[in-house]
């Protein structure tokens, strides 16, 4: 049986992955797998989410206060971010919901903090 924290990381890092994929296939017209460049973005969201230290505590990387992606990549993040997150609703509804509502929680939270 996973960890609670396997189990978070693994579904933070399958909703990147999805993420990235729609962007890619509406934005660079991938057919079948991601573009060389959406593969590279992949690749090192995975490695982050898998060395984050932070994953027991946080909800998500936007709400993190160490931002550990370097500027370039996490520019490219955003972008996939702001283009797949509100098409989200449309292929994993639940998991959008659910991110919609983690993400005010923890904002909350933080305001709470200070």
């Amino acid at each position: 049986m996973k960890k609670p924290i396997e189990t978070k990381r693994q579904r933070e890092k399958e909703m990147v992955s999805q993420m990235i994929a729609l962007s890619c296939k509406k934005r660079h017209g991938s057919k079948s797998g991601l573009c060389p460049e959406c593969a590279a973005l992949e690749d090192y969201a995975r490695q982050r989410s898998d060395r984050c230290p932070f994953m027991e505590t946080k909800t998500f990387c936007s709400n993190c206060r160490v931002h550990c992606y370097k500027p370039e990549m996490r520019e490219k993040i955003r972008e996939v971010m702001r283009f797949s997150g509100p098409r989200m609703i449309f292929r994993r509804p639940a998991a959008a919901i659910r991110h919609v509502i983690e993400t005010n929680r923890e904002k909350r939270r933080l305001e709470d903090q200070t």
